[in-house]
């Protein structure tokens, strides 16, 4: 498989227009336990203009080994960035989509209190649907981006930056439960998750209205 190598294409053109862009991309949608989490990086002409820390990559494409590192480049290279989070009691309350929404808003509102300005600024999303802009409380322009994680550079940096986080947070959780073995799996479908769930049922962790004992194993 050719691995894509993110460029700035798409932010050096929409900064032509644009004062400034925040890059949002979410982790741990699928996930049965744990938040659903979305990274926000902001970047201007002049930090569009600067190389792309090498080896960026849509954190998928980046080894657990190497992401830490990768994601503290991609702070450094970025001019902010943050991490939004949805709960998952959230996502039982409102449904995944509507809590995608939440976390991408609060990823946004960190970077505002940073001192971003949403003047002259563009959200760009990866994917094919705006989910913040309805959620948001301040107006939003959001370009939605089918395969921007992969292909800008910027979401590449939003990407790692929040993958990181969450697989940090659900290590964090493993101590407290460690029958569903989160430091390794994260809170996604593994065989041993899955069968730690039959054996013990949910913690408060999980997504309980999801339909988690018949969901298909990703390890």
């Amino acid at each position: 498989m050719t691995v894509v190598a993110p460029r700035l294409t798409l932010e050096r053109s929409l900064l032509k227009e644009f004062d400034l862009i925040i890059a949002l991309d979410e982790v741990g949608r699928g996930a049965l336990a744990g938040p659903v989490a979305v990274g926000a990086a902001v970047i201007d002409a002049a930090g569009a203009r600067r190389r792309v820390p090498e080896g960026l990559r849509d954190s998928k494409l980046i080894t657990e080994k190497r992401r830490p590192a990768m994601a503290e480049r991609a702070r450094g290279w970025v001019l902010h960035s943050g991490v939004g989070w949805a709960t998952a009691a959230e996502i039982d309350d409102v449904g995944i989509m509507k809590a995608l929404g939440l976390a991408a808003s609060r990823a946004v509102q960190t970077v505002v209190d940073d001192g971003v300005s949403l003047e002259r600024t563009l959200v760009i999303l990866d994917g094919n649907h705006d989910y913040v802009s309805r959620v948001h409380p301040a107006p939003l322009l959001v370009r939605p981006v089918i395969k921007a994680d992969r292909d800008c550079a910027s979401v590449s940096a939003a990407s790692v930056i929040a993958k990181v986080a969450r697989d940090t947070l659900m290590a964090s959780l493993h101590d407290e439960h460690p029958a569903y073995q989160w430091e390794r799996n994260k809170g996604y479908a593994s065989l041993e998750h899955r069968q730690a769930i039959l054996e013990l049922g949910l913690s408060p962790f999980h997504r309980s209205s999801w339909a988690i004992a018949g969901a298909p194993t990703l390890f």
